[in-house]
């Protein structure tokens, strides 16, 4: 009997494989990987998700067809998001730590192979002799060169390695701080409120194609898909109540701004994303901007300074960008 499983928690899962009965080719066609560190398959991006039904499906039948018995365990719990995030940072940390064990691993192995390098280098004779054909210490020559070849390649395939792992290191342990950056935060909050008012429409009803030919009216979900989408409401509220408390705490200690229209003038001038700009155009959600080279729009959360402008806007303009130089 074949088991898949799924939570909020460990993702989907399935049980009672065994190495060459026949499984493995199944799961790998229908998108899943082997989780070496877990012993089991499983689906991508299947933890802190509720389960791919479609997926999961497919796979079932897959595997039924094969011949397999095969039961669903499946929890659409959702986990709160504060335990969600607590648990992606605790792994992020034991990722970069064990990036950072197998970077210094791959340093050392570097260091050694460099010094074997040395060692088969000195070995050669001095001066960089050629080598005496038919003489007896032709073959003596000849496998010296070749370790000192040798040697050299795996020194420089070693570097390499420890150079791709310590990048990896750095990437890792740098993730969670990108992940909680102001900008990101911002961008998070506008993407879970859209899920929001896409999720409320099912509920109410609405108006697809609102405006041309194909109108139609959408009734409001009812039954098990109105469960469904209020269990998905709860879960989208509760990661934006998360969010906003987080980008509270960074607008409390200075680094997230909280700049709103009312703030703002025609002829202002405003750094965004390290550049500095004059206000065209002030819209409900966003600023009309034109730089020293273009014309774009940015969101109030993306301001990061601002100063009063006037009829000399460009000239402070310039004067800011000079100064920044």
């Amino acid at each position: 009997m074949l088991t898949i499983t799924h939570t909020h928690e460990e993702g989907t899962l399935i049980d009672g494989t065994a190495r060459g009965d026949g499984t493995a080719e199944i799961l790998k066609a229908n998108g899943w990987r082997w989780g070496r560190s877990i012993g089991a398959w499983y689906l991508p991006h299947s933890r802190d998700h509720r389960p791919k039904r479609y997926a999961i499906d497919q796979t079932a039948k897959a595997l039924t067809a094969a011949g397999f018995d095969v039961a669903l365990d499946l929890d659409d719990t959702v986990r709160p998001t504060a335990e969600v995030e607590a648990d992606k940072i605790a792994r992020q940390q034991d990722r970069a730590e064990a990036l950072a064990a197998k970077a210094d691993r791959k340093t050392d192995a570097a260091l050694a192979a460099d010094a074997a390098a040395d060692r088969a280098h000195r070995a050669l004779p001095e001066g960089g002799e050629p080598i005496k054909i038919g003489h007896h210490s032709e073959g003596r020559h000849r496998r010296a060169i070749e370790r000192a070849h040798t040697a050299m390649r795996r020194t420089i395939e070693a570097t390499a390695e420890a150079e791709r792992a310590a990048a990896r290191a750095e990437a890792a342990a740098h993730t969670t701080a990108m992940r909680y950056s102001p900008r990101q935060v911002a961008n998070r909050l506008e993407k879970i409120a859209a899920d929001i008012r896409r999720v409320q429409r099912h509920l109410d009803g609405y108006i697809a194609d609102r405006g041309t030919p194909y109108a139609r009216q959408i009734p409001r979900a009812e039954g098990t898909a109105r469960d469904r989408y209020l269990s998905e409401l709860a879960e989208h509220q509760d990661a934006h109540a998360y969010w906003e408390g987080i980008r509270a705490q960074q607008i409390a200690d200075g680094v997230a701004t909280n700049f709103t229209r009312d703030q703002f003038t025609k002829g202002d001038i405003v750094k965004v994303d390290g550049r500095w700009a004059v206000v065209l155009r002030i819209n409900p959600k966003s600023l009309s901007v034109q730089s020293q080279h273009w014309r774009y729009t940015a969101r109030y959360d993306q301001i990061q300074e601002h100063h009063p402008g006037g009829a000399d806007a460009a000239e402070k303009v310039a004067e800011l960008l000079a100064a920044r130089r």
